[in-house]
């Protein structure tokens, strides 16, 4: 299979992430996987002087990187634990923390993690810090994990038709390792009305594939630095949609509702971008946030007609010593919120506020797993932890 050589990009996004200041990535603790070299970048494509890549630590197979100890501070204080997942006669796995919080008497929310392409669930764990927010407000995350043999470079396959659509290819993957959590109760009781799905890059296209595809199973969506559902349907075609944005954003909304069928419903979606974006064109974080008004404006008729030119809120801020930002939220009629949009100013393809010295993580942003999960309490109307 043909796949995206994922070095190149990310070399010049880590000397975007250095110029503004954050350490090289080191230090990393967790393998991270990453394609072995080649002559040529992005396909047709030959280096320049300014893209030579720096020395990447050894390829080494997602299923075989070290599993965190329950007590690593890195992945928060609770439990990792791997798991086995059956899907199509083959055994993936899936990662699982357990906040200490969590018990099997309280129901607790759960998100459903998507990591990007060269990475790992315990490096993106360790990345997006999102195990932190996790201790601080009670809920479970889920890291489902891509492998080689689905992909050269663990990239989700958000940009073919084949994994697009319910009960089939990757969606149902993922679909499955959440229903095998949700029924492992002797362990943790999860909450049905909050289950929400997230992810980065590859992976945040990915989640908005499940949210289209299984809008049953998730109470809220939130991408960071992806691409919007059927934004590309071959290699190509993706290429493109990283580059410059994908097909009209309003008939991507369509194609989304579409694919909800009979289980339509409004979807609330959180958007993080960064403007400095060098791998995904930060068009992308619009097209998103404009696909999801139409899908859920079909969804959802007559109480939520936004304007994304008039968001019902905007606010500014800037982490100290580090990126600006600008929220725009859009309510319903009835006053709740739907949907936001977090631009976050030099910020390149990296996790915003995630940890330093991560390979696609910038700690000078707002911190993207707080406001992934504030985001889902305000939309499911849910108090914190």
């Amino acid at each position: 299979m043909e796949t995206f050589d994922w070095r190149q990009l990310y070399a010049a996004n880590r000397a975007a992430i250095e110029d503004h200041g954050v350490p090289g990535a080191s230090g990393l603790t967790y393998p991270q996987t990453l394609p072995g070299s080649g002559a040529r970048g992005l396909r047709g494509r030959p280096r320049t002087r300014a893209q030579r890549l720096p020395a990447f630590p050894p390829l080494v197979r997602p299923a075989d990187a070290p599993v965190p100890s329950a007590t690593d501070p890195s992945l928060g204080r609770g439990t990792w634990e791997q798991l086995a997942c059956q899907d199509a006669g083959r055994t993936r796995s899936v990662f699982v923390y357990t906040p200490p919080t969590v018990s099997t008497t309280s129901p607790a929310g759960l998100v459903v993690m998507l990591h990007g392409c060269s990475q790992t669930s315990a490096g993106f764990a360790a990345e997006s810090t999102m195990n932190r927010a996790a201790d601080r407000h009670g809920f479970v995350v889920v890291y489902p994990q891509q492998g080689h043999q689905d992909n050269q470079q663990s990239c989700w396959n958000w940009f073919l038709a084949s994994h697009q659509q319910r009960d089939a290819g990757e969606p149902r993957f993922i679909a499955e390792a959440l229903r095998m959590v949700m029924d492992s109760g002797a362990r943790r009781r999860i909450d049905p009305a909050r289950v929400f799905v997230a992810g980065l890059s590859a992976g945040g296209a990915m989640a908005a594939v499940m949210a289209a595809t299984y809008p049953d199973r998730f109470a809220g969506l939130a991408v960071h630095s992806g691409l919007a559902y059927g934004s590309a349907t071959s290699l190509p075609a993706a290429y493109g949609a990283m580059a410059q944005g994908g097909p009209d954003p309003r008939a991507l909304g369509r194609a989304a509702h579409a694919a909800m069928g009979r289980r339509a419903r409004a979807i609330p979606t959180l958007v993080v971008h960064g403007g400095a974006d060098r791998v995904v064109a930060p068009v992308n974080g619009d097209q998103l946030v404009e696909q999801w008004m139409a899908a859920n404006r079909l969804a959802a008729p007559g109480t939520f007609d936004p304007d994304f030119h008039r968001p019902s809120q905007t606010s500014h801020g800037r982490v100290e010593g580090g990126h600006a930002y600008t929220s725009r939220r859009w309510l319903d009629r009835r006053g709740t919120l739907v949907q936001e949009y977090l631009t976050v100013e030099g910020l390149a393809h990296a996790w915003s506020g995630g940890s330093a010295g991560g390979l696609l993580a910038d700690p000078r942003g707002p911190d993207a797993s707080e406001a992934i999960w504030d985001f889902f309490t305000r939309t499911t109307g849910a108090g914190r932890g």
